[in-house]
């Protein structure tokens, strides 16, 4: 399971101020919790920690017993590539890759055979709706395609925790439910744990829980 205890970060500077205080919560396997919450209320840097692209001030997060807060940096980069799927609002979808070895890229840094895992990419396309686009490239595609492709790249090692951060924002409704019946198949048939930060009701109901982020801290979402 992923359990976060008595989280804190601080930011320094003029307009310093603490975003996460004290921040607790528990997420069993085969799960998905919504976190919804004003601009500003620490969503992004909550996932960021957890990702590890991030250092706590204090508290801690670990993953199926492992204190992944502790890791030094090399230990962190290698508990990212092994573990984690991360769906980025900003795509970061690497332009000079075409769609299939974009989608590869997770499969590619854990080694092993690469035909094997193109033929991974492909069927992951293929579920998020882009069979057939396996060569283009990402100017090629709109906004939404570019999130599928995010989406299908984050999903194709099985990773044990996926972190989502706006995954529907750039799409019609009835790709975005698709994508989130996508989601919620690949964490439960993984056995894994998803996150989902979100500012659409529609997308949060698709999770196990919802909470608010305020002031620092979770609660149930009314």
């Amino acid at each position: 399971m992923l359990e976060i205890e008595n989280l804190t970060r601080r930011f320094a500077g003029p307009g310093g101020r603490t975003v996460l205080d004290g921040l607790s919560l528990a997420v069993e396997a085969g799960s998905i919790v919504a976190i919804v919450g004003e601009s500003g209320a620490g969503k992004s840097t909550l996932l960021n920690l957890i990702a590890a692209l991030d250092v706590p001030d204090g508290g801690r997060i670990a993953l199926d017993g492992v204190a992944v807060s502790a890791l030094d940096e090399a230990a962190r980069t290698a508990w990212r590539r092994d573990h984690l799927g991360f769906i980025f609002q900003a795509f970061h979808v690497l332009p000079h890759l075409s769609l299939r070895q974009n989608v590869a890229l997770p499969l590619w840094l854990q080694g092993g055979d690469d035909a094997t895992h193109a033929a991974a990419a492909d069927r992951m396309l293929a579920r998020v709706g882009l069979a057939g686009r396996e060569d283009s490239r990402p100017a090629e595609l709109s906004g939404g395609e570019l999130q599928r492709v995010a989406i299908a790249r984050a999903l194709v090692h099985r990773p044990r925790l996926v972190l989502a951060d706006e995954p529907t924002g750039n799409l019609d409704p009835s790709r975005a439910g698709q994508i989130l019946a996508l989601l919620r198949a690949q964490v439960v048939e993984a056995g894994a744990i998803g996150l989902l930060v979100t500012h659409s009701l529609e997308a949060a109901r698709t999770a196990d829980r919802i909470l608010r982020l305020a002031d620092g801290r979770l609660a149930a979402a009314p």
